[in-house]
């Protein structure tokens, strides 16, 4: 999950200010770092990561002088090769950091609390950044929020023809984009709402499996027919938690369209079965069972009689989770999660 517009939100909530680090480009793409974000307090304190080492700490030390001053700055940096290899680039060793302060009250705050709220409701944004240069040195920023191609939050002062091409050339994207805007820069955020992960299944390995899941951003609905195990007091992060009266109705009123993903941990071969007959008759775009390959064998055979076709059990990932020797329930819950991230960065590209 990102971190960001959370933070954000909470520290001018308390009124206070802070400035912002963003990693930009001037020239082509945005670079892709373990972090393209970072808040810095008044203390020195961060939430969030640029990608640590040199960069970070150099951000860190100049923010307090934006802080003071008000004014927001583009930090260059020429990286090395270790630098580069350190954090994660995938542009070359060029990189700039856009350091501005945010303050209660001001658009950028009005940006980031809106960004939260999107989130909060599951609803996709596109958050922007326009960076106005006169020659090197920033002359100003501007912030907009962007919903269904309508700006919902800021963009005071932006040109129609501008809001046009960061329309265009956003729209469908995911991650961040850079987009020029003559001598001026806009950076665009795809915020995505989080796919919906449904566990069957609320034994030992639901369990880390949920808190894995909307740990990495997943939304998490909990199915058992069991109400001493499916509980909100075992399963905090989940988003629902739900008591069916047996494991032959578990998907009704769950979404069936393809950005759904079926994750299968019941207690036994029948329950299995049964749901995955059920999660076959649907849309949904990922569809995982635990279990040994004789075990899913022998559940695929009983599926083939009732009328299920080959490719109909292609479509099923099992066993579930990537092969990393998993043996415990955490280590499953590991294997099962990078296999959810793994299929939604697919989607996410494609």
């Amino acid at each position: 999950m990102n971190p960001i517009p959370e933070a954000a939100a909470r520290l001018l909530d308390e009124g206070r200010a802070f400035v912002l680090a963003t990693i930009v480009s001037r020239h082509g793409s945005t670079p892709r770092t373990a972090g393209t974000r970072m808040i810095v307090t008044a203390d020195g304190s961060i939430r969030g990561t640029i990608g640590g080492g040199l960069v970070e700490a150099k951000v860190i030390e100049a923010a307090g002088g934006v802080l003071r001053s008000k004014r927001p700055v583009v930090m260059p940096f020429d990286l090395t090769r270790s630098e580069v290899a350190a954090m994660d680039m995938i542009c070359g060793g060029r990189l700039e950091v856009l350091l501005e302060c945010v303050a209660p009250g001001s658009p950028a705050a009005g940006v980031l609390r809106g960004w939260r709220d999107a989130i909060g409701r599951r609803e996709a944004c596109q958050v922007v950044t326009v960076i106005r240069f006169a020659g090197a040195a920033v002359v100003d920023t501007d912030h907009l929020l962007i919903q269904d191609r309508r700006v919902v939050v800021g963009g005071r002062s932006l040109p129609d023809e501008a809001l046009e091409r960061i329309l265009d050339e956003g729209e469908g994207a995911a991650g961040l984009r850079s987009v020029a805007l003559g001598g001026d820069l806009a950076v665009v955020e795809a915020v995505l709402p989080g796919e919906i992960v449904y566990l069957f299944g609320a034994g030992h390995v639901a369990h880390p499996t949920s808190r894995l899941a909307a740990f990495a951003g997943f939304r998490v609905v909990v199915v058992d027919d069991r109400p001493e195990f499916a509980s909100r007091e075992r399963f905090p992060d989940a988003e629902e938690v739900r008591v069916v009266p047996d494991f032959g109705v578990a998907l009704n009123g769950c979404r069936h369209d393809t950005e759904a993903f079926v994750v299968i941990l019941t207690r036994g071969h029948l329950h299995d079965k049964t749901v995955l007959a059920q999660a076959l008759r649907t849309d949904a775009g990922y569809i995982g069972m635990i279990g040994s390959r004789r075990k899913r064998d022998q559940i695929y055979a009983a599926l083939g009689q009732e009328g299920f076709t080959e490719a109909d059990l292609q479509r099923v990932s099992s066993p579930i989770g990537l092969p990393i020797g998993a043996e415990t329930p955490e280590e499953i819950a590991f294997s099962i999660v990078a296999e959810l991230i793994q299929v939604r960065a697919r989607r996410r590209q494609a």
